[in-house]
């Protein structure tokens, strides 16, 4: 028999994210409690259609009118602000940009091929929804970067009304020659980009110039002189106010290190057990990531020397897709093809102690359908929630606090008329109660004049009372059977 072990699911710190899957679904999870609460699919927005996969996501979660950019895999266009869906010709791609609070549909963006190839044959793979461009322009505005698998990649600026169209800020180049892009990624300064894929070494580009800065160079052949082709499925820049140090994932279970400053070569590479790297991501100390494969290992890895710190209790049934990197709450959170896990980084104290708020949390996919979340410390599961969709990538609302009202964050509204709003929906919320309140007190009235009088349930001394008066009775009648008996036997003598 197989050795099992009992786990304890003491729960997680409140945090929101936002995850996609295969039917093109948008779903909310959110965990409420400071004590341990258990993470709930709160929003589901869409209809599940395969046909609209989810194929690429990026958020902007400020605290003041967040946006949430969505590429799709479907070719039709349905905006909330038209009237009428519009068909996109082949050789265009769909991208959508909603409101990450409440689902609402702000633009859709169509992106035309420059080649022949089909929005199928030609899929975005990489987005990023620019932060620092919105606080140049305009609130109304966002700027989006977009990559295909042909290596066709675009910035565009556009205008968020309600006929949406460019603004004339266009920047379109082709990042490799010949191959597929399978992964980009965008530093922390939305200064410089890397990408890399099938047959084509990772490549960093500087995204003010549109020009080429780096290109990375194989390793060379081991010892039996076998050469192995280049294939990177997912890359990840090792610390974000350092665009010089980026780490790769292979398709031949490798992890690779690359110092821009350094060399063109990796300057440390390691294998990872015995399939295909699917998801890396970085830790906030600048050395520390997390790897997650196709047969659903999930593992910490100090880059710097490429020691296995350790894994991960509880394997996923399938292929870890994508991780996210929470930078303030402590709880790691992983999901993927279908599934998406939450890891615990810092102590958790139980038995009705309040849960110290003192890591981190990252995000992963994988492929089981379930959310799960994990301690950091000890590596153990803590909670778990079905999502029954294929994830294909998840995102974190990092602003996300129970006590603030999304109306807020909707709106914009700061300083004092912030202050103004919260105090009007408390009033409000207050004068509701007390009318609720008053409509009970009614009901309550007028239920008890309606309600029928029933008798009494008769107390113990009562019942007793009234046991010894049936036994008294009883007690006479017999006396009263038993003079009657005598009174007929004399008279039967006297006869005689």
């Amino acid at each position: 028999m197989p050795r099992t072990t009992a786990v304890e699911c003491p729960g997680c710190p409140p945090f929101r994210a936002l995850t996609f899957d295969a039917l093109g679904l948008i779903k909310g999870i959110e965990a409420r409690g400071k004590e341990g609460g258990v993470p709930k699919v709160v929003e589901r927005w869409g209809d599940p259609d395969a046909s609209k996969c989810v194929l690429a996501a990026s958020i902007d979660d400020r605290k003041t009118d967040p946006l949430l950019a969505v590429a799709r895999k479907s070719g039709r266009v349905s905006n909330l602000h038209f009237s009428s869906p519009v068909l996109v010709v082949p050789g265009q791609i769909e991208v959508e940009v909603l409101n990450p609070l409440n689902g609402e549909l702000s633009v859709t963006v169509s992106i035309v091929n420059s080649g022949s190839a089909r929005p199928e044959d030609d899929a975005i793979v990489g987005l990023h929804l620019f932060r620092r461009q919105r606080l140049e322009l305009t609130s109304r505005s966002c700027t989006l970067l977009t990559c295909t698998t042909k290596g066709n990649a675009s910035i565009r600026s556009v205008e968020m009304t309600d006929s949406p169209a460019d603004s004339g800020a266009l920047k379109t180049w082709s990042v490799c020659a010949s191959g597929n892009i399978s992964c980009s990624q965008v530093d922390g300064s939305e200064s410089y980009a890397i990408f890399g894929g099938k047959g084509v070494e990772v490549n960093m580009w500087d995204l003010d110039k549109c020009t080429k800065i780096w290109t990375g160079k194989p390793p060379p052949k081991n010892s039996l002189g076998i050469f192995t082709p280049t294939w990177f499925t997912s890359a990840t820049f090792l610390s974000k106010d350092d665009h010089r140090k980026v780490v790769a994932g292979t398709n031949s279970h490798q992890v690779r290190l690359y110092d821009v400053s350094a060399q063109r070569r990796p300057v440390i590479s390691f294998d990872f057990r015995e399939t295909s790297i699917k998801a890396v991501t970085e830790d906030l100390d600048g050395h520390t990531i997390y790897i997650g494969n196709g047969s659903g290992d999930l593992a910490s890895v100090d880059i710097r020397t490429g020691k296995l710190l350790g894994c991960f209790l509880g394997k996923c049934s399938g292929s870890i897709r994508s991780i996210a990197r929470h930078p303030e709450l402590p709880v790691i959170a992983s999901c993927g093809c279908v599934c998406m896990h939450i890891l615990h980084f810092g102590k958790l104290f139980f038995a009705g102690m309040a849960l110290q708020l003192a890591s981190q949390l990252v995000l992963f996919l994988g492929l089981d359908s379930y959310l799960r979340i994990w301690d950091i410390g000890t590596r153990q599961l803590l909670s778990s929630v079905f999502l029954k969709q294929h994830l294909t990538k998840v995102v974190f609302d990092t602003n996300f606090t129970e006590g603030i009202s999304r109306r807020v964050r909707e709106c914009g509204v700061g300083g004092a008329n912030n202050v103004m709003v919260l105090e009007v929906k408390h009033s409000a919320a207050d004068s509701t109660l007390h009318e609720a309140q008053s409509i009970g007190e009614v009901q309550s009235a007028d239920e008890t004049e309606k309600l029928p009088t029933k008798r009494k349930k008769s107390s113990k001394e009562d019942r007793g009372s009234r046991k010894k008066a049936s036994k008294v009775k009883d007690g006479s009648k017999k006396l009263k059977s038993k003079k009657r008996s005598k009174s007929l036997e004399n008279e039967f003598a006297d006869d005689a």
